[in-house]
């Protein structure tokens, strides 16, 4: 049975999930600048040898799955915490 909206258990647990996504939205702002960075590497790199390079392609998918796991924690859509809570998504 669930604990009802005011019971001090629901709200210590909000409390913390709160906690949780101030740290996850900092995770998420650290991403986004490291995905900035990526990018302009890849583009360097297709630039110089005409072709992407296959470590950046898979670290790119896999940070683009970690922010997505980001935002739907944020967003209520997910109750799974992720990296470093949680194992980092895979690249393929």
């Amino acid at each position: 049975m669930d604990a009802s909206p005011d019971t001090p258990e629901r709200k210590r647990n909000i409390w913390i999930r709160g906690l949780f996504m101030v740290l996850m939205a900092f995770a998420y702002q650290l991403s986004g600048t490291l995905l900035f960075i990526v990018a302009v590497l890849q583009f360097a790199v297709t630039l110089l040898s005409k072709a992407p390079n296959a470590r950046l392609l898979s670290f790119g998918r896999s940070l683009g799955r970690y922010i997505q796991q980001i935002v739907y924690f944020l967003t209520f859509a997910s109750e799974e915490i992720p990296f470093p809570f949680n194992d980092w998504p895979s690249g393929e």
